[in-house]
């Protein structure tokens, strides 16, 4: 029925048929006109969309790297996806590369350095709780040492 009354109402007025309609006669017809949300004004229905949020993008080793004292030697770093795995960096070659000491729970897994894999992929992070090793280790005092210096003050 609607078609009918729009081809009807094309033939009566001049040349430009659907064209002359006025916009409120077209919409009347359309399925989303039901809504009484529709009578009012296009522009107060129409809202802009939110933009959406920038994604963070991950970062390599070295970017990772940079912001920590001495380009993260000493520093433990892993990747994203390993659990209890993390490498403290040792050697921070030129050209991408970079050496460290692989560590599994806390504990050093091996003695010598060996070159890290994969440092320009986008996993990396830097792990806090683990600190330089050189600070977590306390230096000892022995207490044979400090006896007689304390004689010597008293006397």
């Amino acid at each position: 029925m609607a078609t009918s009354l729009t081809v009807r109402a094309a033939s009566n007025q001049t040349p430009g048929g659907l064209l002359r309609l006025p916009f409120s006669f077209l919409r009347s017809f359309s399925s989303a006109s039901a809504s009484p949300s529709s009578a009012t004004p296009a522009s107060a229905t129409v809202s802009k969309p939110k933009p959406k949020p920038k994604r963070r993008t991950k970062k390599n080793l070295f970017e990772v790297a940079q912001f920590l004292p001495n380009w993260g030697i000493g520093y433990h770093m892993a990747k994203t996806h390993w659990t209890n795995v993390s490498y403290e960096i040792t050697k921070d070659g030129k050209h991408g590369k970079a050496w460290g000491i692989a560590h599994k729970d806390g504990l050093a897994a091996a003695d010598s350095p060996k070159k890290i894999s994969g440092v320009h992929k986008r996993c990396w992070k830097y792990i806090p709780s683990l600190m330089k090793s050189v600070e977590s280790t306390p230096n000892p005092t022995k207490p044979s040492e400090d006896a007689p210096t304390a004689e010597v003050q008293a006397a």
